[in-house]
C-alpha cells in the first residue's frame, strides 16, 4: 500500500480495511464464482442487508448494483422520465444530470443557481415528473439542507425525487423517506475503487417504468423492472463486479460496527477543524460562505495560489484535491470521508498555518 494520504474528493484514501477484504476474496475466489452460485447470491444478500442497516434504507427500497453513479443518470432518465424532469443545479455534478435529460430528447428545465450557491426558488413545474437533486455538490462544497429535501417532498408529494448521495453517505444523515430514488458510487465515502454504483428506488419507481415500457422502451438488460426481478433473487442481470460487491459488503460490516452516530459525529468534528483553520488561514476562505450549506465532506477554499498548497502538502507525503472545472485555478479541496482519521484531518490543520 501507498504511504501518501489521499485527500482528494474521489476517487480518495482506500478504507483502512479494504486491504484485508481484497486478500480474503482471493482467498475465496470471489472473482471467478458464477453469478448465478448460492455463494453470489449469498454475497449479494449480505451487502444489501448491511447497506439498508447503514443507510437505513426503508424495507420497502429496492437495492440495484450498476457500474456508476453516472450509469444512475442514465437508468433513471431511460426508466423514469417520460417527457420532462426539473433539475437543482448549483455546481458542475447537479448540471451534468440535467445535461444527460436534455441529451435523451426531455423537455427537462433547469433551477441553476451560482456555482455554490444557495436555492431561493423551489417551485418545480406542474408537468415535471422527477425532479433532481444533490445532496453534496462534490464540484463546489455544497450541501442540500436535509429540511428543504423534506420541504420539497410535503410540496411535490406526486412527483418522483431523485437524490445524489455520492459523497454523501454515510457521513451525513439522509432521510431516505423523503426521496423515491437515490444512488452514489464507491470510490468516495466508502473508500474504494472505482467501478460500482449503488441504486436504490420504491415501489414508485417501478410503476413509472412500467407505465413508460408501456409507451416506448426504458432499455434492455438493466433496465428497472428487469432489475427488480433478479434482485428479488439477490441477483443481477449481468455479470456485474462481485468482487466489488463483495468488499463493500464488508466495509459496510465495518463501518456498521464502528457505529453510524460515531461516523457523523466525527464528520462534523474533522470538517468543523478543518473550516476553522482555513476561516484563520490569511490565504484561503471558505468557498461557501454560510455554514448552514457547507459540505462536511468535500471541504472547498479560495486560494489564489492553489499550486503552493497541492505542492507543499505532496512534499508531506499528502494529497489534495485541486478546484474543478473553471475553479481549478483558485480552490483548492479536501475529502473528509470516513476512512479520514481525526488524526489526519488534525495533521492538516497543523500543517496549514505553515503554508505562507
Amino acid at each position: 500500500m501507498s504511504n501518501k494520504i489521499y485527500l482528494t474528493p474521489g476517487p480518495s484514501q482506500l478504507f483502512y480495511t479494504f486491504e484485508e477484504h481484497f486478500k480474503k476474496a482471493m482467498s475465496l475466489d470471489v472473482g471467478s464464482i458464477s453469478h448465478r452460485s448460492k455463494d453470489f447470491v449469498s454475497i449479494v444478500k449480505h451487502t444489501k442487508d448491511c447497506l439498508r442497516e447503514l443507510l437505513e434504507i426503508p424495507h420497502d427500497y429496492d437495492i440495484f448494483f450498476l457500474s456508476s453513479a453516472n450509469e444512475a443518470w442514465d437508468r433513471i432518465i431511460q426508466n423514469l422520465v417520460i417527457e420532462t424532469s426539473h433539475h437543482f443545479a448549483n455546481g458542475a455534478f447537479s448540471k451534468k444530470f440535467y445535461d444527460f435529460a436534455i441529451k435523451y430528447g426531455k423537455s427537462s428545465t433547469l433551477n441553476e443557481v451560482g456555482d455554490g450557491q444557495s436555492f431561493k426558488n423551489f417551485e418545480v413545474p406542474a408537468e415535471a415528473e422527477l425532479i433532481g437533486l444533490t445532496k453534496n455538490e462534490t464540484s463546489m462544497g455544497f450541501t442540500f439542507p436535509e429540511s428543504e429535501i423534506e420541504q420539497l417532498r410535503k410540496d411535490n408529494p406526486d412527483q418522483l425525487i431523485a437524490l445524489d448521495m455520492v459523497s454523501a453517505t454515510p457521513s451525513i444523515p439522509i432521510n431516505l423517506s423523503n426521496v423515491d430514488t437515490a444512488y452514489f458510487s464507491v470510490q468516495k465515502s466508502f473508500g474504494m475503487p472505482p467501478g460500482l454504483g449503488v441504486w436504490i428506488c420504491n415501489q414508485k419507481c417501478q410503476e413509472q417504468a412500467i407505465k413508460k415500457s408501456e409507451r416506448t422502451t426504458i432499455g434492455s438488460y438493466r433496465s428497472l423492472p428487469n432489475l427488480k426481478k433478479l434482485s428479488d433473487k439477490d441477483q443481477t442481470p449481468d455479470t456485474p463486479n462481485s468482487l466489488a460487491i463483495y468488499i463493500l459488503g464488508k466495509i459496510a460490516e465495518d463501518m456498521l460496527e464502528v457505529g453510524k452516530k460515531k461516523i457523523i459525529n466525527d464528520t462534523i468534528y474533522k470538517s468543523t477543524i478543518l473550516y476553522q483553520a482555513i476561516e484563520n488561514h490569511p490565504s484561503l476562505s471558505p468557498f461557501v460562505n454560510d455554514a448552514t450549506y457547507q459540505s462536511k465532506t468535500t471541504i472547498v477554499a479560495n486560494t489564489n495560489d492553489p499550486g503552493k498548497m497541492i505542492s507543499y502538502f505532496k512534499e508531506k507525503g499528502i494529497v489534495i484535491g485541486s478546484g474543478y472545472g473553471s475553479h481549478k485555478e483558485n480552490h483548492i479541496r479536501i475529502a473528509n470521508f470516513v476512512t479520514h482519521s481525526k488524526e489526519t484531518i488534525e495533521m492538516v490543520c497543523d500543517l496549514l498555518p505553515e503554508i505562507e
